[in-house]
């Protein structure tokens, strides 16, 4: 790679990092774990930098790499299901709620298994189309919506079953 890829790489770790690791976090839930996820997915791609030829699809590429990586390495690695804290009695209404909700749902997420939680991580958290999401993940529509749809239900059944056992 030249100097002037080489700075341009420099840059787009730079500028895309913090959204990448947050992404890598949703896929695998461990801070540690999406670091690590992140590393590889940015040491792929630097190895690839020449053969990206279109300098937009160059974020794509990286959540591509991180969606595979993360399905390649839960295949790998089981890892025991953590229990749950409990849950407080009454609700708080100040913005405690708000990140007990999204760490909520973030728990629920990796109860899933990796394909559909990389579908609706891409879908929903990243806001991409079902075609990008497709063509990133290397499936057809359909089995993105089904995945989607799949997830959906299971998160749906798992909050109902969380909201009755109150």
């Amino acid at each position: 790679m030249d100097q002037s890829g080489e700075q341009r790489y420099r840059e787009f770790v730079v500028a895309r990092s913090a959204a990448l690791l947050c992404t890598a976090y949703l896929l695998v839930g461990d801070r540690g774990r999406a670091e690590d996820l992140l590393q590889t997915a940015l040491v792929k791609t630097y190895i690839a930098w020449d053969r990206i030829k279109d300098p937009g699809a160059t974020e794509a590429y990286v959540r591509r790499v991180m969606a595979t990586t993360a399905t390649s390495w839960w295949r790998r690695r089981w890892s025991a299901e953590r229990p749950a804290v409990s849950l407080p009695d009454s609700a708080v209404a100040d913005a405690s709620g708000e990140l007990a909700d999204a760490d909520e749902m973030r728990r629920l997420l990796l109860t899933l298994p990796a394909r559909q939680r990389a579908v609706l991580v891409l879908r929903y958290y990243d806001d991409m189309s079902e075609a990008d999401v497709a063509e990133m993940l290397g499936i057809s529509r359909s089995a993105v919506s089904s995945y989607a749809t799949r997830g959906l239900s299971a998160l749906r059944h798992r909050i109902g079953e969380e909201i009755n056992s109150l």
